[in-house]
């Protein structure tokens, strides 16, 4: 049975990613699209062939519509994911699922009482790269992961967002909370619960603006570069950072190491997964290319998505994980902040 979809926010995520990924989809009979700035979902709707809500209640109330993305910027997700559930809809939310534990348990909450399907764009867990990682780690030939290091930068979102230019709302305190730590990082802390199916527990880090500047030249109120040190509730030990000034190329790279080996994943520009046995035996696997800013390539998440709402299946990214992973951030700035190792209880 075909279905409409619904997008709420109109960005660069919404025009690069959501649309065209249900656009593609077979189960999708049209988008419909809804931005406060008007003209951004007139633009989106030219472009895919679909239509323009001109108010959030003209798209929640749609009955035609059955799934929504919630592509609206860090601080509204609790208020539209939670009205989107609530008026029946099926949601996939953007990450961070929100800016506090309170209000991503309010999301929580309308999707128990609605009984519809919540899934959060950690998108990460979806490569097959991270999936064929958490297979081999699962088989048990390395052994247990003893420690990891990951990172993830790029140039910053005034380079990716949707107006080009440094009055980006992820510079923003009030819009979008954690600055590169929201954006860049908690992929990678929710990448390494899904891949060592354990949960980060004990976080110090350091945090600054080192680089970036709004549309004043003045320094953003949020970071733009992040490292932390963590331990895992199995005692697995792990660095990370994360950067939004890395000028020369984007790094989407984690390491871990393992009893009997290593695992490299997106190291390598021609094998996404390299094995290194402590034998000595190496193999190498190309499986895709990584999503980047510069090279948009289908991340399987609408897809999965849509076959969560088709068959009832739980989603790979639920809400619960995402709250999760976002408890993790906030101790992670805490601990910035404090100078502070912080104890942390994901789950």
């Amino acid at each position: 049975m075909k279905m409409k979809a619904g997008i709420i926010g109109c960005g660069s995520i919404a025009k690069l990613r959501h649309a065209p990924e249900y656009k593609a989809n077979k189960q999708i009979s049209e988008i419909v699209f809804y931005d406060r700035n008007p003209e951004r979902s007139e633009r989106l709707a030219s472009m895919f062939d679909g239509s323009v809500a001109r108010s959030i209640n003209d798209l929640l109330e749609d009955p035609t519509i059955k799934v929504i993305s919630d592509c609206s910027s860090n601080e509204n997700h609790h208020i539209f994911s939670t009205k989107a559930l609530l008026s029946g809809k099926h949601v996939l939310c953007e990450k961070p699922i929100s800016l506090t534990v309170k209000d991503a348990q309010e999301i929580l909450e309308a999707e128990k009482k609605s009984g519809k399907v919540l899934m959060v764009d950690h998108n990460q867990r979806f490569t097959r790269a991270h999936q064929k990682a958490r297979e081999i780690i699962r088989g048990g030939e390395l052994g247990k992961v003893l420690t990891f290091r990951t990172t993830f930068g790029h140039k910053g979102p005034e380079h990716w967002g949707v107006n080009k230019s440094n009055s980006t709302w992820f510079f923003k305190k009030e819009r979008s909370g954690f600055g590169v730590a929201g954006d860049l990082g908690i992929h990678k802390l929710d990448l390494i619960h899904y891949l060592l199916e354990d949960e980060i527990t004990k976080i110090s880090a350091f945090q600054g603006a080192l680089n970036k500047v709004d549309e004043q030249g003045k320094p953003i109120e949020v970071c733009d570069n992040v490292v932390a040190s963590m331990q895992t509730k199995k005692g697995c030990l792990g660095s990370a950072s994360f950067s939004w000034s890395y000028y020369g190329e984007e790094d989407n790279s984690t390491v871990l190491y393992c009893e009997a080996g290593i695992l490299k994943i997106y190291h390598d520009p021609e094998y996404q997964l390299e094995v290194i046995k402590s034998t000595g035996e190496k193999i190498n696997y190309q499986l895709e290319t990584i999503q980047t800013n510069d090279n948009q390539t289908n991340t399987g998440v609408i897809d999965a998505f849509i076959h969560c709402v088709t068959t009832g299946e739980k989603p790979i990214a639920s809400g619960q994980d995402a709250l999760g992973s976002l408890k993790v951030v906030l101790g992670m700035l805490q601990a910035a902040e404090t100078g502070r190792v912080i104890s942390l209880n994901p789950s």
